[in-house]
């Protein structure tokens, strides 16, 4: 049944598939939930789900109340595998699934729809990238973009650390090792640590959670390798903020310090629903590391940053707001939704 829930969910364009005790089956399409159709599903349903998605694994779930994996699948009537990521957890009416349906190809970065400066950072041969952005705002696709930008035009050796892995890159140009935490390595900050010792040129982190994993992060840009990692911050300026405030305060001006050295952009980025046709368009803020960025990075200025984006233009960067102009202008979106993406409800309707 779980296969024909899938294959629907693919054929009507869906980011994701929910399952939940009480409820029919959900799609989650361009942002907005609605039913699958079908019936409401039973606690036998989906605990059969659980156990046909985790298998030896489902004894996990007593003990930790949630499971992340990824697997692929293959439709009832057989054909390609397609990849899937799941978190099964427990709740109060049961066991539930949040299934996120990968694309069957890594999109190519130039497809994304985000600034043309975006695709000159893999040019960089060491330093600091950062994709922001809260959950489901397509990070980890502008991120398997990235690397497969590398793999076309470079050489390079590149080790990803992922919870779980959801793109699955081959090697062309580049060699790709590709790590998932909980079952490869135990946790990201051991498995960066490793990774500096496997002769890498390019680490992914997919999540900078903690202060080990951030030191160890900016310790492997300062010392020549192109780090690329995640953080579930709001835009730019809140990125380098949560970058520095994860210190403590004695140990914040040496980071500052480090930050303006090893920077060399962060992308914040949102999804946000087109006018016309299916599916979503990333709004992208960027902040670029130029000589002006650093300094105010160092001496602790951070507030004025989005200044600097907003006259900075010429260089590749855009504020939020910015994006939102261009792309309304453009007849993409439509303002309110932009209104909405960048400011929230907080100003009323």
């Amino acid at each position: 049944m779980m296969a024909k829930w899938l294959e629907q969910a693919q054929a009507e364009g869906a980011s994701d598939l929910h399952l939940t005790v009480g409820a029919p089956p959900m799609l989650r399409v361009d942002g907005r939930l609605r039913p699958l159709g079908g019936g409401i599903l039973t606690s036998e349903e989906t605990e059969g789900c659980a156990r046909e998605v985790l298998g030896g694994e489902f004894s996990r779930l007593s003990e930790m109340g949630d499971v992340d994996t990824a697997l692929d699948w293959v439709g009832p009537e057989g054909g390609d595998a397609h990849r899937i990521r799941v978190n099964v957890y427990r709740q109060r009416t049961g066991i539930s699934l949040a299934i996120r349906l990968v694309p069957d190809v890594v999109p190519k970065l130039d497809s994304l729809g985000l600034p043309a400066v975006v695709r000159t950072m893999v040019d960089q041969p060491y330093g600091l990238m950062l994709v922001t952005g809260p959950t489901g705002s397509g990070k980890t696709t502008t991120l398997a973009a990235l690397i497969d930008e590398m793999n076309d035009r470079f050489d390079r050796h590149i080790i990803t650390l992922e919870d779980p892995i959801e793109y699955v890159h081959v090697h062309r140009r580049c060699l790709i090792e590709q790590r998932e935490v909980g079952k490869d390595v135990p946790d990201f900050s051991r498995g960066l640590r490793a990774a500096l010792r496997q002769d890498p040129d390019v680490i992914l982190v997919g999540e900078m959670r903690d202060l080990e994993t951030i030191q160890t992060a900016i310790t492997a840009a300062e010392t020549g390798h192109l780090v690329l990692g995640t953080l579930h911050t709001g835009d730019a300026v809140q990125t380098v903020d949560r970058l520095i405030g994860v210190f403590p305060a004695h140990q914040q001006q040496q980071i500052r310090t480090q930050l303006a050295a090893i920077l060399r952009v962060v992308i914040a980025q949102r999804l946000v629903r087109r006018i016309r046709g299916a599916g979503r368009v990333p709004l992208a803020e960027v902040l670029i590391n130029t000589p002006a960025v650093a300094n105010l990075i160092r001496s602790d200025k951070t507030h004025q940053l989005h200044t600097v984006m907003q006259t900075g233009r010429n260089q590749g960067m855009q504020t939020f707001e910015m994006h939102v102009r261009e792309l309304v202008s453009g007849g993409v979106i439509d303002p309110e939704e932009g209104r909405l993406a960048v400011f929230g409800d907080r100003f009323g309707r």
